[in-house]
């Protein structure tokens, strides 16, 4: 059962093949076994989940039939989940029990699914490898020595090693999409405002972005449908209709503009990569679409804009975790300064007070309009930059990644060189574009992953180009040996 995706589970439900409960026994059993290897969860909600799975098999004998429900899933360790330690990765919120469920949980909870656990994670999201988790580095299960990609390699890990069919993530700067490129998954972010953020645990307000981990674009379909929606209790959420996104999956790709930025694949990017990029685009075009060059010329001031705003952003929302409410607290301070200093020196880890320092000396006093409100302006150069190739395509196509996973430890003496990894993600948080990554092959037995981007709140139309895409190819079907 554990090979079933999302959709299989709901015809096999559907069919009473087997039951929810007897899905989540054996893929709690699963867990137990193999997740050992890879460290992929921080929580496994044993009780709950078979709670819940019953109360789904009720549901199900009482005429319902979601798509969803009865479906086991995971979420990243910064959806607040009511009773149940939601960490950050972190040991600041190590004692941590939320009083309350995310929007993401809650509605997912509605439409049946059962919550296996929460999914290791870098601390506070602020990664690109899943290294500095408190709870220890999260392993890829495509090669055990190398990383999973970050921030939400726990769920992407999970979901690889067929622990579970889909799990909830979060994206920054490239948070879903790389790590579902470095371990052969489909992983989507929505466009900002389109998935509530309320209960997720903030790094960068302005970035931030929930979406779905899966193995195909058809489950990250079932998995958007049901995280997607306004949320009055998140003031950057938009009131826009949310669309069937499964019923265009299989629309004809003839005539689709596809753009191949040209600053995609100059120096940096592995030409093994660039040859998989090239390859899956002969596919689209097989299918019907037309591929064009066009330029994204702000693209080069990206990385600098990104790790200027999303650290400044960071320092304030973080400002919250300082030993007196909740969290992690010194012992025996001497003072209330003491008692500041000590826990938050305590509680987070070097790369999170790496980019707290940097974001509060990007909004001194002397420094805001050098270094801040430059990087804004940026922002909009690049957003402008998307619009103007909008104008003339329906989807960009490039690489998710310049390089495959590397070896775990490889890049933690340079944290720029691991920034660098983030480079052709970042742009679509920057502009609060919709992005998917899917698979597209293998390098010396490591997963290659294609990017897809596309205009605001046009999420159906990335599934429906990976859909098509995936139905003439079966890089989504590999497993990693032993999984």
């Amino acid at each position: 059962m554990h090979q079933l995706t999302l959709a299989e589970i709901a015809r096999g439900l559907a069919d009473k093949k087997f039951s929810s409960e007897e899905l989540t026994r054996a893929l709690l059993a699963r867990i137990n076994q193999l997740d050992p290897q890879i460290n992929s969860f921080i929580s496994v909600t044993e009780e709950l989940a078979i709670s819940q799975a019953r109360a789904a098999d009720a549901r199900r004998a009482a005429g319902e039939n979601g798509a969803l429900l009865g479906a086991p899933i995971g979420h990243k360790d910064l959806f607040c989940t009511q009773g149940i330690r939601t960490s950050c990765g972190s040991k600041m919120l190590d004692n941590f029990k939320a009083p309350y469920d995310a929007t993401v949980v809650s509605k997912l909870a509605e439409a049946g699914t059962v919550t296996l656990g929460k999914t290791n994670m870098d601390e506070f999201a602020m990664g690109s490898a899943n290294e500095s988790s408190y709870y220890g580095a999260v392993k890829n299960p495509w090669n055990l020595e190398h990383v999973p990609g970050g921030s939400s390699g726990g769920s992407a890990a999970a979901v690889a090693a067929r622990l579970l069919p889909a799990a909830t993530a979060t994206d920054t700067g490239g948070s879903i999409r790389q790590p579902a490129a470095l371990t052969s998954l489909t992983g989507l972010k929505p466009t900002y405002g389109r998935v509530s953020r309320w209960g997720m645990i903030a790094y960068a307000s302005s970035l931030d972005q929930g979406g779905p981990l899966a193995r195909t674009a058809e489950d990250c379909a079932l998995m958007l449908q049901g995280m997607a929606g306004f949320d009055p209790k998140d003031s950057t959420s938009i009131d826009e209709p949310v669309p069937d996104y499964s019923a265009s999956l299989n629309a004809s790709l003839q005539g689709l503009r596809i753009g191949l930025p040209k600053e995609y694949f100059g120096a940096g990017l592995d030409p093994r990569i660039a040859d998989l990029v090239q390859a899956s685009v002969k596919e689209l075009e097989k299918l019907g679409a037309v591929v064009k060059e066009i330029s994204l010329p702000n693209m080069q001031h990206a990385i600098p804009a990104y790790y200027v705003i999303a650290p400044a952003e960071a320092s304030s929302n973080l400002s919250r975790f300082d030993g007196v409410r909740f969290g992690y607290r010194c012992e025996n301070p001497v003072d209330l300064t003491d008692l500041y200093k000590r826990s938050r020196g305590e509680g987070f880890g070097a790369e999170v007070q790496r980019r707290i320092m940097v974001g509060a000396y990007a909004l001194s006093a002397g420094y805001y309009d050098a270094y801040y409100l430059q990087a804004q302006k940026i922002r909009r150069l690049i957003k402008n930059d998307f619009m103007a190739a909008f104008n003339d395509v329906d989807v960009i196509l490039g690489p998710t990644t310049p390089n495959l996973a590397w070896k775990i430890g490889a890049k933690n003496n340079d944290p720029v060189a691991e920034y660098l990894e983030d480079v052709y993600t970042i742009t679509a948080n920057l502009a609060g574009l919709p992005g998917l990554s899917m698979p597209a092959g293998f390098v010396d037995g490591l997963p290659v992953g294609v990017q897809l981007l596309a205009p605001y709140f046009h999420e159906g139309r990335l599934l429906n180009v990976a859909h098509r895409y995936q139905q003439v190819t079966d890089w989504h079907t590999r497993v990693p040996n032993g999984f």
